[in-house]
């Protein structure tokens, strides 16, 4: 699936130029990582965002807001935000805030070990 080129770039925007961001293609879009957390990403042109569990109940009350269950199982502390709920700047900013928020209290990602190289077949 591919993901709303216009929606990464206004989320880059919010982001601005922090040292601690990257990005990830994830769940069949683009993953914005800080600190080496998931902390929001676009599938389509719906933002994920990772909200945590302690406000998970309370972001499912905002409109636009659904589960994130492409799984077929909702994830807790993610949600998808359709479209219209993040249409103006000021709206996308506070989403991003809140879950940079969440991922920057995170304690910091191992590295992830690298593996040996394989061996060629004899």
């Amino acid at each position: 699936m591919a993901f709303d080129p216009g929606l990464a770039q206004r989320i880059r925007e919010v982001l601005g130029p922090r040292p601690d961001v990257g990005e990830r293609q994830m769940f069949g879009g683009i993953a914005f990582m800080v600190g080496g957390h998931m902390a929001v990403g676009v599938v389509g042109d719906v933002l994920m965002a990772r909200v945590g569990p302690q406000r998970y109940a309370a972001a499912l009350q905002q409109p636009h807001v659904r589960p994130m269950d492409f799984t077929g199982k909702p994830l807790t502390g993610y949600v998808y935000v359709d479209p219209p709920g993040i249409a103006e700047d000021d709206a996308l900013a506070a989403w991003v805030s809140a879950c940079t928020a969440f991922v920057s209290a995170l304690p910091p990602k191992a590295p992830k070990a690298s593996r040996p190289p394989r061996r060629a077949a004899r």
